[in-house]
């Protein structure tokens, strides 16, 4: 059942802007007579033309509006420059309310153009149902047709400037939750690599599971991929890398291990290379991001460490990797684990927790409870003393020094760190990353 429509007037000529009143409320009329359509929230997107006096778009059109609030339907008038602008601010409101199903009403000519608006501000969650807006030449009424008519193919430089539009207004748009706020290690040598673990301040996500520096898309969350690209390039400015030389990991949840310039596996959740200025990273949102450094063979590493990948051995398939591939010695490789979850607040299933409970007994609580609490943190130091690491050379939640402390637990932070644990299947993403200065 269709949640929501949105009436398209941002294309009208400036003579059908002059008689905007009348047709939006014969739009209206047109949807109350329509059996078919029973979302109680309705949204009008049209253009605010530069330099326009009008003071307030709800004023002005009030009396196109007047008699349909009592209707049982919440209207609501969105006025902005830009299409891109205008969908966006619809998509805030729709996001508030949690609502996901769309009726688009539109100009045919108009149709083919607003499907690309949406496949970059919306993801899959989201479900668009379209229907044509005719407009007739007295301009005294609309009428809504239930064909769909495909409008002509855009060209490629029309849908690359629909992305330059988008980009810039996402640009233009203020940080949410305060400042960008970048964690450092004191282990990691600031003069040979640049690298960082991120928090959730200083980016454009508004969802509050996802505000405000999300760096991770996907087809089950709300976030588009234009959002987090706006909060990476945000990221790389503050840090200092190339946005465009930046390599995240393929979460698979296993041990395979990218060798940059090398072919690229499908799915890998470690990543190495000895390239300079090439970024590489791992997500987090309660999985450990882990950052490997060799100040002396210059190289340098990422792995994404859960609970599958822990028990699978991850960071040392990552520590092996450079160690094959670019000659490291093994006691020259620091290893920093970045804010995960903590033992604190992870639980598994008591099925799950015997395989760290043969790793060390310690590594569990309440091992005799159905749901024992995990310290998939203990057990990652272990296997990487275990593979050769030097203890002294693993930087994680041991330090006692808290003014050192970057492994916080993501479960327990919610002003600093997203958590999947915490916040449920919309949950934003933070990530480790690390490069090689030039």
């Amino acid at each position: 059942m269709v949640e929501a429509v949105l009436i398209d007037l941002f294309s009208l000529t400036a003579n059908l802007q002059n008689n905007i009143q009348g047709l939006l409320h014969n739009t209206l009329e047109a949807i109350e007579k329509c059996s078919s359509i029973h979302a109680l929230f309705v949204y009008v997107m049209c253009c605010q033309r530069q330099g326009s006096e009008r003071k307030g778009e709800q004023e002005f059109l009030l009396p196109a509006l007047r008699g349909f609030q009592s209707r049982k339907r919440r209207l609501e008038v969105v006025c902005a420059q830009t299409t891109a602008a205008a969908l966006y601010t619809v998509k805030q409101r729709l996001d508030e309310k949690d609502l996901s199903i769309i009726k688009v009403i539109l100009p045919t000519l108009r149709k083919d153009l607003m499907k690309v608006y949406i496949d970059h501000l919306f993801t899959a969650v989201y479900q668009f149902e379209f229907e044509d807006l005719q407009v007739v030449s007295d301009s005294e009424s609309l009428q809504i047709s239930e064909h769909q008519h495909e409008g002509q193919t855009l060209l490629s430089q029309d849908v690359a400037l629909i992305r330059s539009e988008i980009q810039m207004y996402l640009e233009s748009l203020p940080s949410l939750k305060g400042e960008l706020t970048i964690l450092r290690s004191s282990l990691i040598p600031d003069d040979i690599f640049l690298h960082g673990f991120t928090t959730r301040t200083g980016g454009i996500s508004y969802i509050p599971t996802l505000s405000s520096c999300n760096l991770f898309s996907s087809s089950k969350r709300r976030d588009p991929q234009v959002v987090v690209k706006e909060n990476l390039r945000r990221l790389a400015n503050a840090a200092g890398f190339n946005p465009e030389a930046f390599h995240r990991v393929k979460v698979d949840h296993a041990n395979a291990v990218c060798i940059m310039g090398k072919t690229e596996p499908d799915n890998y959740d470690g990543i190495v290379t000895n390239q300079r200025g090439v970024t590489l990273a791992a997500p987090g949102a309660d999985c450990i991001p882990v950052l490997f450094a060799d100040p002396v063979r210059r190289a340098c590493g990422a792995a994404h460490s859960g609970w599958k990948g822990t028990l699978l051995g991850v960071s040392m398939a990552t520590v092996n990797a450079m160690v094959s591939e670019y000659g490291c010695n093994m006691k020259d490789i620091l290893v920093v684990l970045g804010p995960s979850v903590g033992p604190c607040c992870y639980k598994l299933p008591r099925e799950s927790a015997k395989e760290f409970h043969r790793i060390d007994p310690k590594c569990v609580r309440l091992f005799d409870s159905a749901s024992p609490y995990i310290d998939i943190r203990r057990a990652t130091r272990i296997l990487l003393e275990r593979g050769g690491i030097l203890p002294e050379n693993i930087q994680d939640d041991s330090i006692t020094d808290q003014n050192q402390n970057i492994t916080f637990c993501t479960a327990c932070h919610p002003d600093k760190f997203y958590s999947h644990f915490r916040d449920g299947t919309n949950f934003g993403t933070q990530i480790g990353f690390i490069s090689i200065k030039d």
